[in-house]
Protein backbone atom coordinates (compact mmCIF):
# COMPACT_ATOMS: atom_id res chain seq x y z
CA UNK A 1 0.00 0.00 0.00
CA UNK A 2 1.12 3.37 -1.13
CA UNK A 3 -0.12 5.79 2.39
CA UNK A 4 0.21 9.27 2.87
CA UNK A 5 -0.26 9.57 7.51
CA UNK A 6 -1.47 12.81 9.29
CA UNK A 7 0.41 14.98 6.69
CA UNK A 8 1.08 18.16 7.20
CA UNK A 9 3.10 20.53 4.84
CA UNK A 10 3.89 24.04 6.16
CA UNK A 11 4.68 27.30 4.44
CA UNK A 12 5.75 30.47 6.96
CA UNK A 13 2.39 30.54 8.84
CA UNK A 14 0.41 28.76 5.91
CA UNK A 15 -1.03 24.48 6.45
CA UNK A 16 -0.59 24.24 2.47
CA UNK A 17 -1.87 20.38 4.12
CA UNK A 18 -2.97 20.09 7.27
CA UNK A 19 -2.90 16.36 8.89
CA UNK A 20 -4.46 14.83 5.60
CA UNK A 21 -4.19 11.11 5.30
CA UNK A 22 -4.55 9.08 1.75
CA UNK A 23 -3.81 5.66 0.56
CA UNK A 24 -4.05 3.77 -2.76
CA UNK A 25 -4.04 -0.06 -2.71
CA UNK A 26 -2.50 -2.06 -5.43
CA UNK A 27 -5.34 -2.79 -7.88
CA UNK A 28 -7.15 0.80 -6.74
CA UNK A 29 -8.21 3.75 -8.49
CA UNK A 30 -8.03 6.70 -6.09
CA UNK A 31 -9.11 10.37 -7.44
CA UNK A 32 -8.06 13.45 -5.69
CA UNK A 33 -10.35 16.36 -6.20
CA UNK A 34 -10.19 20.02 -5.32
CA UNK A 35 -10.45 23.91 -6.08
CA UNK A 36 -7.63 25.40 -7.13
CA UNK A 37 -5.20 26.00 -4.05
CA UNK A 38 -6.91 22.75 -2.27
CA UNK A 39 -3.29 21.44 -1.50
CA UNK A 40 -3.72 18.38 -4.25
CA UNK A 41 -0.41 18.84 -6.15
CA UNK A 42 1.69 19.05 -3.10
CA UNK A 43 -0.63 15.94 -1.81
CA UNK A 44 0.69 14.01 -4.99
CA UNK A 45 4.72 15.02 -4.93
CA UNK A 46 4.55 14.01 -1.01
CA UNK A 47 2.71 10.74 -2.00
CA UNK A 48 5.88 10.46 -4.75
CA UNK A 49 8.69 11.22 -2.67
CA UNK A 50 9.26 14.23 -4.23
CA UNK A 51 8.61 16.49 -0.67
CA UNK A 52 9.13 15.70 2.27
CA UNK A 53 6.24 16.40 4.44
CA UNK A 54 6.70 18.75 7.94
CA UNK A 55 4.22 16.52 10.10
CA UNK A 56 3.56 12.76 9.06
CA UNK A 57 5.18 10.32 7.01
CA UNK A 58 4.67 8.85 2.97
CA UNK A 59 5.04 5.14 3.46
CA UNK A 60 5.12 2.29 0.93
CA UNK A 61 4.91 -1.08 1.76
CA UNK A 62 5.40 0.83 5.43
CA UNK A 63 8.21 1.72 4.40
CA UNK A 64 9.30 5.16 4.87
CA UNK A 65 9.81 6.47 1.10
CA UNK A 66 12.76 8.82 1.94
CA UNK A 67 14.24 4.93 3.18
CA UNK A 68 14.12 3.57 0.15
CA UNK A 69 16.65 3.76 -2.82
CA UNK A 70 15.75 5.87 -6.01
CA UNK A 71 16.19 3.36 -8.49
CA UNK A 72 14.30 0.63 -6.35
CA UNK A 73 11.66 3.24 -5.82
CA UNK A 74 11.63 4.36 -9.43
CA UNK A 75 10.60 0.47 -10.12
CA UNK A 76 7.16 0.57 -7.92
CA UNK A 77 6.18 3.76 -8.67
CA UNK A 78 5.84 6.13 -11.80
CA UNK A 79 4.85 10.01 -11.65
CA UNK A 80 3.21 12.31 -14.01
CA UNK A 81 3.45 15.96 -12.79
CA UNK A 82 1.85 18.65 -14.41
CA UNK A 83 2.96 19.96 -18.06
CA UNK A 84 6.13 17.76 -17.96
CA UNK A 85 8.55 19.59 -20.84
CA UNK A 86 11.81 18.76 -22.90
CA UNK A 87 13.83 20.85 -24.33
CA UNK A 88 15.62 18.73 -26.96
CA UNK A 89 14.68 16.71 -30.06
CA UNK A 90 14.33 13.46 -28.80
CA UNK A 91 11.83 11.10 -30.75
CA UNK A 92 8.65 10.53 -29.22
CA UNK A 93 10.39 6.32 -28.57
CA UNK A 94 13.21 7.78 -27.56
CA UNK A 95 11.07 9.69 -24.73
CA UNK A 96 8.77 6.87 -23.76
CA UNK A 97 12.09 4.82 -23.80
CA UNK A 98 13.66 6.80 -21.03
CA UNK A 99 11.11 5.70 -18.98
CA UNK A 100 11.90 2.37 -18.82
CA UNK A 101 15.42 3.65 -16.87
CA UNK A 102 15.29 2.36 -13.94
CA UNK A 103 14.88 -1.11 -15.38
CA UNK A 104 18.16 -0.49 -17.83
CA UNK A 105 21.25 -2.23 -17.95
CA UNK A 106 24.05 -0.42 -20.20
CA UNK A 107 21.46 0.14 -22.83
CA UNK A 108 17.55 -0.70 -23.66
CA UNK A 109 17.05 -4.27 -24.61
CA UNK A 110 13.92 -6.35 -26.37
CA UNK A 111 11.60 -6.04 -22.87
CA UNK A 112 12.00 -2.74 -22.85
CA UNK A 113 11.66 -1.84 -26.62
CA UNK A 114 8.44 -4.16 -26.52
CA UNK A 115 7.38 -2.13 -23.33
CA UNK A 116 7.55 1.03 -24.99
CA UNK A 117 5.60 -0.15 -27.70
CA UNK A 118 2.94 -0.80 -25.57
CA UNK A 119 2.85 1.74 -23.86
CA UNK A 120 2.65 3.92 -26.34
CA UNK A 121 -0.25 1.88 -27.84
CA UNK A 122 -2.48 1.94 -25.19
CA UNK A 123 -1.75 5.59 -24.38
CA UNK A 124 -2.64 6.42 -28.45
CA UNK A 125 0.71 7.75 -30.09
CA UNK A 126 2.36 4.54 -31.53
CA UNK A 127 1.87 6.35 -35.04
CA UNK A 128 3.86 8.94 -33.51
CA UNK A 129 6.49 7.01 -32.55
CA UNK A 130 9.23 8.20 -34.69
CA UNK A 131 8.41 11.91 -34.77
CA UNK A 132 10.58 14.58 -33.13
CA UNK A 133 8.88 15.38 -29.42
CA UNK A 134 9.33 19.12 -30.44
CA UNK A 135 7.44 18.65 -33.64
CA UNK A 136 4.59 17.85 -31.53
CA UNK A 137 0.98 19.58 -30.43
CA UNK A 138 0.35 20.17 -26.61
CA UNK A 139 -1.87 17.60 -26.72
CA UNK A 140 0.61 15.03 -28.47
CA UNK A 141 3.15 16.04 -25.86
CA UNK A 142 1.14 14.78 -22.67
CA UNK A 143 0.17 11.67 -24.24
CA UNK A 144 3.39 10.95 -24.99
CA UNK A 145 4.29 11.14 -21.03
CA UNK A 146 1.89 9.09 -20.42
CA UNK A 147 2.90 6.54 -22.62
CA UNK A 148 6.87 7.36 -20.58
CA UNK A 149 5.35 6.74 -17.22
CA UNK A 150 3.09 3.54 -18.15
CA UNK A 151 6.36 1.81 -19.90
CA UNK A 152 8.27 2.67 -16.48
CA UNK A 153 5.40 0.04 -14.56
CA UNK A 154 5.66 -2.51 -17.85
CA UNK A 155 7.75 -5.26 -15.45
CA UNK A 156 7.24 -8.48 -14.20
CA UNK A 157 9.30 -8.07 -11.02
CA UNK A 158 7.57 -8.59 -7.96
CA UNK A 159 6.14 -5.57 -5.73
CA UNK A 160 3.54 -3.40 -5.87
CA UNK A 161 3.28 -0.81 -8.31
CA UNK A 162 1.66 2.69 -8.01
CA UNK A 163 1.03 5.48 -10.91
CA UNK A 164 0.62 8.83 -10.12
CA UNK A 165 -1.22 11.32 -11.92
CA UNK A 166 -1.18 15.26 -11.54
CA UNK A 167 -3.84 16.33 -14.05
CA UNK A 168 -3.29 13.94 -16.65
CA UNK A 169 -5.95 15.36 -19.20
CA UNK A 170 -4.04 18.57 -19.38
CA UNK A 171 -4.40 19.66 -23.34
CA UNK A 172 -6.50 16.75 -23.74
CA UNK A 173 -9.64 17.06 -26.68
CA UNK A 174 -12.80 15.41 -24.85
CA UNK A 175 -11.68 11.75 -26.91
CA UNK A 176 -8.55 11.81 -25.64
CA UNK A 177 -8.91 12.46 -21.84
CA UNK A 178 -11.35 9.10 -21.90
CA UNK A 179 -8.45 7.38 -23.67
CA UNK A 180 -5.62 8.62 -20.99
CA UNK A 181 -8.08 7.60 -18.27
CA UNK A 182 -8.98 4.47 -19.77
CA UNK A 183 -5.36 3.48 -20.12
CA UNK A 184 -5.13 4.36 -16.25
CA UNK A 185 -7.85 2.37 -15.22
CA UNK A 186 -6.54 -0.58 -17.56
CA UNK A 187 -3.25 -0.62 -15.37
CA UNK A 188 -5.65 -1.39 -12.35
CA UNK A 189 -6.74 -4.63 -13.69
CA UNK A 190 -2.93 -5.44 -13.89
CA UNK A 191 -2.93 -4.77 -10.20
CA UNK A 192 -0.95 -1.11 -10.42
CA UNK A 193 -2.59 1.56 -7.56
CA UNK A 194 -3.43 4.70 -9.80
CA UNK A 195 -3.55 8.16 -7.80
CA UNK A 196 -5.06 10.43 -9.95
CA UNK A 197 -5.22 14.54 -9.41
CA UNK A 198 -8.22 15.54 -11.83
CA UNK A 199 -10.24 18.65 -12.05
CA UNK A 200 -13.88 17.44 -13.83
CA UNK A 201 -15.33 15.75 -10.83
CA UNK A 202 -17.28 13.65 -13.63
CA UNK A 203 -14.26 12.01 -14.67
CA UNK A 204 -13.46 10.90 -10.94
CA UNK A 205 -16.64 9.53 -10.74
CA UNK A 206 -16.43 7.53 -14.31
CA UNK A 207 -12.89 6.04 -13.70
CA UNK A 208 -12.26 6.32 -9.62
CA UNK A 209 -13.20 3.67 -7.06
CA UNK A 210 -12.97 6.15 -4.39
CA UNK A 211 -12.92 9.96 -4.17
CA UNK A 212 -10.92 12.00 -1.98
CA UNK A 213 -11.77 15.60 -2.00
CA UNK A 214 -9.53 18.21 -0.70
CA UNK A 215 -10.33 21.84 0.78
CA UNK A 216 -8.01 24.22 2.17
CA UNK A 217 -5.52 21.85 2.95
CA UNK A 218 -7.77 19.46 4.77
CA UNK A 219 -10.03 16.52 3.79
CA UNK A 220 -13.62 17.39 3.51
CA UNK A 221 -14.70 13.60 2.54
CA UNK A 222 -13.21 10.60 1.04
CA UNK A 223 -14.76 7.64 0.01
CA UNK A 224 -17.26 6.19 -3.17
CA UNK A 225 -18.99 8.45 -5.83
CA UNK A 226 -21.88 7.61 -4.50
CA UNK A 227 -21.06 8.62 -0.63
CA UNK A 228 -19.07 11.83 -1.80
CA UNK A 229 -20.90 13.54 -4.44
CA UNK A 230 -23.35 16.34 -3.17
CA UNK A 231 -24.95 19.00 -4.06
CA UNK A 232 -23.84 20.55 -0.77
CA UNK A 233 -20.06 19.56 -1.64
CA UNK A 234 -19.83 21.17 -5.03
CA UNK A 235 -21.45 24.18 -3.37
CA UNK A 236 -19.28 24.37 -0.20
CA UNK A 237 -16.22 23.09 -1.57
CA UNK A 238 -16.24 24.37 -5.36
CA UNK A 239 -18.92 27.44 -4.81
CA UNK A 240 -20.92 25.91 -7.57
CA UNK A 241 -24.73 25.30 -7.97
CA UNK A 242 -24.57 21.57 -9.24
CA UNK A 243 -27.52 18.61 -9.77
CA UNK A 244 -26.59 15.34 -9.06
CA UNK A 245 -28.39 13.04 -10.85
CA UNK A 246 -29.17 9.23 -10.59
CA UNK A 247 -30.26 6.87 -12.79
CA UNK A 248 -31.60 3.37 -12.22
CA UNK A 249 -29.34 2.09 -15.42
CA UNK A 250 -26.04 3.43 -13.80
CA UNK A 251 -24.82 2.46 -10.33
CA UNK A 252 -22.74 6.16 -10.40
CA UNK A 253 -24.00 9.74 -10.31
CA UNK A 254 -23.13 12.54 -12.80
CA UNK A 255 -23.12 16.05 -12.11
CA UNK A 256 -24.98 18.88 -13.91
CA UNK A 257 -23.74 22.30 -13.63
CA UNK A 258 -27.24 24.57 -12.97
CA UNK A 259 -27.08 27.60 -14.99
CA UNK A 260 -24.93 30.58 -14.00
CA UNK A 261 -23.62 28.09 -11.66
CA UNK A 262 -20.76 30.01 -10.20
CA UNK A 263 -21.85 32.14 -7.07
CA UNK A 264 -21.04 35.60 -6.53
CA UNK A 265 -18.94 36.41 -3.45
CA UNK A 266 -21.78 38.44 -1.73
CA UNK A 267 -23.26 34.83 -1.68
CA UNK A 268 -20.50 32.50 -0.53
CA UNK A 269 -21.03 31.98 3.01
CA UNK A 270 -17.32 32.78 4.86
CA UNK A 271 -14.96 30.37 6.07
CA UNK A 272 -12.25 29.96 8.16
CA UNK A 273 -8.56 29.15 6.48
CA UNK A 274 -8.79 25.76 7.33
CA UNK A 275 -12.33 25.00 8.29
CA UNK A 276 -13.91 21.53 7.43
CA UNK A 277 -17.28 20.98 6.03
CA UNK A 278 -18.52 17.36 5.68
CA UNK A 279 -21.32 16.23 3.78
CA UNK A 280 -24.07 13.83 4.18
CA UNK A 281 -24.26 11.30 2.51
CA UNK A 282 -26.99 11.12 -0.50
CA UNK A 283 -30.08 9.43 0.24
CA UNK A 284 -30.32 5.59 -1.39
Amino acid sequence: MLAAENISVIRGAKRILDQVSAAVRPGEFLAVIGPNGAGKSTLLHVLAGSLEPDEGASLLDRRTLSAWPARDLSRRRAVLTQSPSLGFALTALQLVLIGRSPHLGSHPGRADLRAAEAAMKEAGVAHLAERSYLTLSGGERQRVHIARVLSQLHTDEPGDRYLLLDEPTNNLDLGHQHLALSAARRMTERGVGIIAILHDPNHAVAYADRIHVLDRGRTYAEGAASEVMSEKMMSEVFEVRARILREAACERPYIVLSPGAKRSSAMIKPKGENDVHRHEPLPG
